[in-house]
């Protein structure tokens, strides 16, 4: 049995939880760089804010319905998270951290479902202020619809159990294909065409005649709606195949220096998140691009990458493999927007064989060194940096909207008067 844990609305949540005031008022969060709607709560869906919608656009109506805008500050949204599945991991064996608001958590064995949803509700409301829905089901794909219903209806006090076969076809007779995880508004639309108007008559839809017309994924999520468990559960999220770091920058940069500081920067990030997943590395690629919108130039993107001999982890391997990339797609002339650093082809540590000619060999103590970058910048980001990454700035990204980090900077925390 799965219960699937999500927060309500958790970044514009996180950014209420500490601005009292803001209670019952209509909170937007924007994308980086300020560009566009990326969360917002009810009071704002009630004023006809859509997500994704670009914020040059909505101006006069956040000032006509008193909308409180914030820039996304992930400092505040990963330490809230962090809080909230510490608490999960007392209420079950195994958490699957599905994505940085959500969690499916593995409920075998538990005799009364619902009172334990409840209970996770009130711990985690009262530790953190968040609020989150409960659904709970004998497979994640019918978890997810009794949240998405436990989210919907208030009646259900935030927490619905579909353990029981009847409630299943109940609530699956109300919901429409495309609310289903998995089914989109595109694909909802084509079952639609072909007579399937609810989710439970797509559940009694012959598996045959699903494979034959779709593919082998939709069937296994009609499988689920039957309350047939098909997605396993991972205790353990899966190692990453790739790493991108990359910003849009605040003002364009037209000069070399500013670019190549930039790409020092993200790939100073990148090696840094590449230490955290364990892994080595041994591709190394830098993107360059302008806007394609700009009407005043024509639109120029390109990218490069470098294979290295001998994976590596090290900061400084890094970053002169992403500048040596720059250096071959760099242009003058374009307003650059958007700068960035992917790393590819991981390898686990001592999987790959050194190379006698390799001019990136590992440096001795190169590890230490940069166990010991990662425990200073853990006490605070950018408390050290290298120097080719500049102190400028004039790439960073617009954060205009940007709250204070209440939960992870003393100077930050909140006065209570």
């Amino acid at each position: 049995m799965y219960a699937l844990v999500d927060v309500n609305s958790f970044y514009a949540a996180c950014e209420t939880l500490f601005r009292p005031d803001l209670k019952n008022r209509p909170v937007i969060v924007l994308s980086n760089n300020d560009g566009c709607v990326v969360a917002r709560n009810a009071q704002a869906k009630q004023a006809g804010i859509a997500r994704g919608e670009p914020f040059f656009k909505i101006r006069q109506r956040v000032e006509r319905y008193g909308v409180q805008v914030f820039s996304s500050n992930y400092a505040l949204y990963a330490d809230m998270s962090a809080r909230v599945m510490a608490i999960l991991e007392g209420f079950a064996p195994a958490v699957e951290c599905y994505s940085i608001d959500e969690a499916f958590l593995d409920l075998s064995g538990v005799a009364d479902l619902h009172a334990l949803g409840c209970e996770i509700r009130r711990c985690i409301k009262r530790d953190t202020g968040l609020t989150v829905g409960v659904g709970i089901a004998p497979s994640k794909t019918l978890a997810k619809l009794a949240n998405h219903a436990a989210k919907r209806w208030p009646a259900t006090g935030g927490v619905v159990d579909l353990s029981d076969p009847v409630r299943q076809r109940r609530l699956l007779a109300i919901m429409p294909p495309e609310e289903v995880w998995g089914i989109g508004r595109r694909l909802g639309q084509r079952i639609h065409t072909m007579g399937i108007t609810s989710a439970l008559a797509l559940a009694q839809s012959d598996l045959w005649f699903i494979r034959k017309n779709f593919n082998v994924v939709l069937e296994r999520t009609v499988r689920e709606l039957r309350g047939e468990s098909c997605l396993a559960f991972e205790e353990f999220a899966p190692v990453k195949q790739e790493i991108i770091s990359s910003r849009s920058s605040a003002e364009r940069l037209t000069e070399y220096d500013p670019v190549r500081e930039a790409v020092c920067a993200w790939a100073a990030r990148a090696a840094e998140k590449l230490r955290g997943e364990r892994q080595y590395c041994r591709y190394v690629a830098t993107f360059i691009k302008n806007s394609p919108h700009d009407r005043h130039q024509a639109y120029y993107s390109n990218s490069a990458g470098i294979r290295l001999l001998t994976p590596t982890q090290d900061t400084r391997d890094i970053t002169a493999a992403a500048i040596r990339a720059l250096d071959a797609v760099w242009k003058p002339g374009p307003r650059y927007l958007k700068v960035g650093v992917m790393l590819g082809d991981f390898y686990s540590r001592g999987v790959a064989q050194l190379n006698l000619f390799d001019s990136y060999a590992p440096r001795a103590n190169g590890e230490k060194l940069m166990q010991a970058l990662d425990a200073i910048n853990r006490q605070g980001r950018g408390k050290i940096w290298f120097a080719g990454q500049g102190t400028g700035e004039r790439w960073a990204m617009k954060r205009a909207f940007l709250s204070p980090c209440y939960t992870t900077r003393y100077g930050d925390l909140p006065v209570a008067g």
